[in-house]
C-alpha cells in the first residue's frame, strides 16, 4: 500500500502597498515627488501640502532647512499617518574675505524701484495655475560651464553676505533659454529689474516655478503655456550681472530649491 502526503497549497497575498511612497532623497535644497491614495491630505511640518486628484505629490526643502522634518497624512479612512524625515546637511562653498567689507547700503532711488519689482515677484509665485511640469525629469535650460553653484555665500570680515540663489551657467549673450519643464508664463518683465535685469519666470504647478536672470531677451508673455525644451528667450548680462550667463534658480514656495538636484550633472 502506497501513502501520498498531502500538498496544502496557501495563496501568498503580496504585501499592501504603504500609503505614503517618496520618491528621491530629503535634504537641504532638494525636491521629492511622492504618492498617497488618492483623497489624502498632507502636511509638511503643519502647513498644507497639494495633493493631485491621482495622489501624487510634490515637497521640497530650503537651502536653511532643519535636520528634521514631519510629513502627516490623513488618508480617506481617517486614519493618521506620521511619516518623519530627516533633512541631510549639505557642505557649502563658503568664501571667507576676512578685509573686504559688506557691500554698502542701497540708495534711495535703488529701494523706491526695489519695492515695486519685489510685488511683481511676489504677485507672480502667488499664481496658481494647473501646471504638470513638476511631474518631469527636469532639463538644463542651456548647456555650458556652471560658473556659480547653488548655495555659495561669501563672509564679509565676520558678516554673512546672501547666499547665491540659484546656479549660473556662462555662455555669450544670445544664447538661448529653453523650458526645463512644461509650465506656464507667471512673470515676463518689460523692462529691466535693478537686480535680475529681464526676469523670466515660470510655474511647473504643485507650487514650484523657476526664475531666469539676466537675459537680453524674453520670446514668452505672462500665461502662455511653454513646454519642455520650447525657447523662452535668450542669455545676457541684464540687471547687476559682471558678464553674459544665466542665473537660474527655484523655489517651491518660500523654500529656495537647488535646479542642479533637479536636472542632474550638467550634460558634456
Amino acid at each position: 500500500m502506497i501513502a501520498f502526503a498531502a500538498t496544502l497549497l496557501v495563496a501568498v497575498q503580496p504585501a499592501p502597498a504603504p500609503p505614503i511612497m517618496l520618491a528621491g532623497s530629503p535634504g537641504q535644497g532638494a525636491a521629492m515627488t511622492g504618492q498617497v491614495p488618492p483623497g489624502t491630505t498632507l502636511t509638511l511640518n503643519g502647513q498644507p501640502v497639494a495633493v493631485a486628484p491621482d495622489g501624487a505629490f510634490l515637497i521640497a526643502f530650503d537651502r536653511d532647512a532643519g535636520p528634521a522634518a514631519t510629513l502627516v497624512a490623513t488618508l480617506p479612512d481617517g486614519r493618521r499617518l506620521v511619516r518623519p524625515l530627516t533633512i541631510a546637511p549639505r557642505a557649502w562653498r563658503i568664501e571667507r574675505l576676512t578685509t573686504l567689507p559688506r557691500v554698502s547700503q542701497p540708495t534711495p532711488e535703488f529701494q523706491r524701484r526695489r519695492a515695486p519689482e519685489l510685488a511683481q515677484i511676489a504677485a507672480a509665485r502667488d499664481r496658481v495655475t494647473d501646471a504638470q511640469g513638476w511631474r518631469q525629469r527636469f532639463v538644463w535650460p542651456v548647456r555650458g560651464r556652471i560658473s556659480g553653484l547653488f548655495g555659495a555665500q561669501r563672509i564679509y570680515a565676520g558678516e554673512p553676505g546672501a547666499y547665491h540663489s540659484g546656479v549660473d551657467v556662462a555662455r555669450p549673450s544670445g544664447t538661448p533659454v529653453a523650458a526645463p519643464a512644461d509650465g506656464v508664463v507667471i512673470l515676463a518683465a518689460a523692462t529691466p529689474f535693478t537686480l535680475e535685469g529681464n526676469l523670466l519666470m515660470i510655474d511647473h504647478g504643485m507650487g514650484l516655478n523657476s526664475a531666469f536672470l539676466h537675459l537680453s531677451r524674453i520670446d514668452v508673455a505672462v500665461g502662455d503655456r511653454v513646454t519642455q525644451g520650447q525657447v523662452v528667450g535668450a542669455i545676457g548680462a541684464t540687471g547687476r550681472a559682471t558678464g553674459p550667463h544665466l542665473h537660474w534658480g527655484m523655489k517651491w514656495h518660500d523654500a529656495r530649491i537647488d535646479p542642479l538636484l533637479l536636472a542632474g550633472p550638467m550634460p558634456q
